[in-house]
């Protein structure tokens, strides 16, 4: 078992627009998701990571999915949780992420 990593950090919430539904994700800063993938250990074929996540006071398991471009994980935030925490793209937001 891979040891627990807490991270902590603001950014802001952005949109994707697909086929059926749009998207909406925070990119985990350059440096912190260096540190999440040096300390990860086993991913799954896709390279996701399973993490807890806290914005405002919405908590969720949910996975940190690597964007080969950047080298960051994004991290999809769902629609109840940008119902209940009032955000929309654009928003800064503040995510207390947990890995392990």
């Amino acid at each position: 078992m891979e040891p627990e990593q807490a991270s902590h950090f603001e950014a802001e919430l952005w949109r994707v627009d697909t086929a059926k539904a749009p998207w909406h994700f925070v990119t985990v800063p350059p440096e912190i998701s260096h540190q999440i993938r040096f300390y990860a250990g086993k991913t799954n074929s896709f390279g996701s990571i399973r993490v807890r996540v806290c914005i405002g006071n919405s908590e969720w398991a949910t996975s940190l999915f690597p964007d080969t471009k950047s080298g960051c994980y994004f991290l999809p935030v769902k629609a109840i949780i940008r119902r209940a925490e009032s955000l929309a793209a654009g928003d800064r937001v503040t995510v207390d992420l947990t890995t392990g």
